[in-house]
C-alpha cells in the first residue's frame, strides 16, 4: 500500500474520538511501541478547566478563559500532569473535571490559544497525538489519522471501570448521560467539532481488547511507509 500523502520530516499519527473510546491508552501504547512522543491534548483540555476552577473564572467567560490558558504554567514529566509546579495528575481525571474541560473547549479562542501548545509536542522521532480534533485542525498533515469510537455503553463502562480504579465513586445510568450529553456537545459545537477527519481510518472499539487495537494503529502506520 503506497503512501497518500508524503511523510512530514517528524512524522504524526493521530488518533482522536469521543470520551471513554480508548484513545489515551491506546495512543499511549502505540507511542512506547514506535519510540514516538505523546500528546494528551485532552490533559491540556483538563488542565485549563482545572485552573479555571482554581482561578475562579467562568466556563462561559470565553476571553477570559483564553487568557488564563496562554497563562498557564504546565508541564509533563514522567507521565505526570503538573500544574503551577504541582502533580494534578489524580485531580483532572475526576469527572467533574473533564465535564467542564468539554464545557470550556467550545470557545474558539480557548481552542486558539491551546493550538501553539499542541504543535510544539512535534519532535524527532515522531508523535502520537490523541483528542479530538488532532487529525482535522492541529495536525491536518499527519501521516496517518486514526478515528477511534465504541458504543457508549460498552464506554461508560470502559468510565466506570477507570474511575472505580483512581478511587473516584461512580454511578453507570449518570456515566452514560453524561457521556451523551458530551457527545452531543463536543460534536455539534462550532469550534472544531468532534467528527473523523475526512481521510481517517475508523476504528470501533467497542469489541476489540486494547493489544488488538493498538495492533491495528500500527499495522496501518508500517503499511504506509515506503518500502525498502
Amino acid at each position: 500500500m503506497k503512501p497518500t500523502r508524503p511523510f512530514h520530516q517528524t512524522p504524526v499519527i493521530t488518533i482522536d474520538g469521543p470520551t471513554a473510546s480508548g484513545k489515551g491508552t491506546v495512543a499511549a501504547l502505540v507511542a512506547a511501541h514506535l519510540g514516538f512522543h505523546l500528546l494528551d491534548s485532552g490533559a491540556l483540555y483538563r488542565l485549563a478547566a482545572l485552573a479555571s476552577v482554581r482561578y475562579d473564572v467562568a466556563p462561559d467567560a470565553a476571553d477570559e478563559l483564553a487568557k488564563l490558558v496562554g497563562d498557564l504554567h504546565i508541564t509533563f514529566r514522567e507521565g505526570l500532569a503538573q500544574l503551577d509546579g504541582v502533580d494534578v495528575s489524580t485531580e483532572i481525571r475526576a469527572e467533574a473535571v473533564g465535564n467542564r474541560a468539554s464545557a470550556i473547549a467550545v470557545h474558539a479562542p480557548v481552542r486558539a490559544a491551546l493550538v501553539a501548545r499542541q504543535r510544539a509536542f512535534r519532535k524527532e522521532p515522531g508523535l502520537v497525538a490523541d483528542g479530538r480534533d488532532m487529525g482535522t485542525v492541529i495536525f491536518p498533515d499527519a501521516a496517518l489519522k486514526v478515528f477511534l469510537t465504541a458504543s457508549v455503553e460498552a464506554r461508560a463502562a470502559r468510565r466506570y471501570k477507570q474511575l472505580i480504579q483512581k478511587g473516584f465513586s461512580a454511578n453507570m445510568d449518570d456515566l452514560l448521560r453524561d457521556l451523551r450529553e458530551r457527545d452531543e456537545r463536543d460534536s455539534m459545537r462550532a469550534a472544531a467539532p468532534l467528527k473523523p477527519a475526512a481521510d481517517a481510518k475508523l476504528l470501533d472499539t467497542s469489541a476489540l481488547t486494547i493489544d488488538q487495537a493498538v495492533e491495528q494503529v500500527v499495522q496501518w502506520y508500517r503499511a504506509l511507509q515506503p518500502r525498502a
